[in-house]
């Protein structure tokens, strides 16, 4: 799981092109919003679940699930662990 939360941490801030350490990024602080460390917006967000799309095959549809889904690493990494899991 470790490994999935590295490479998710990687896959954000290639994705909206941030300028940060993908390992600075905690497991359990906010993505999104103006309090959050890397204060990502709407637009960061898609380009995330593009991201996700491409490499993993996870599509987030539904717009409440995937507000909660991409809250935090550790959200996303469990919601695109069972996603992986389910497809083996």
């Amino acid at each position: 799981m470790n490994d999935l939360k590295h490479a998710i941490k990687i896959l954000i801030v290639a994705s909206c092109d941030k300028d940060c350490d993908p390992a600075s990024i905690t497991d359990d602080e906010p993505l999104f919003g103006p309090d959050a460390p890397l204060a990502l917006d709407s637009l960061d967000a898609l380009q995330v679940s593009m991201a996700l799309q491409k490499q993993y095959g996870l599509r987030l549809t539904d717009s409440k699930e995937t507000r909660r889904i991409l809250s935090s690493v550790a959200n996303l990494a469990e919601h695109l662990d069972a996603f992986l899991a389910s497809r083996t």
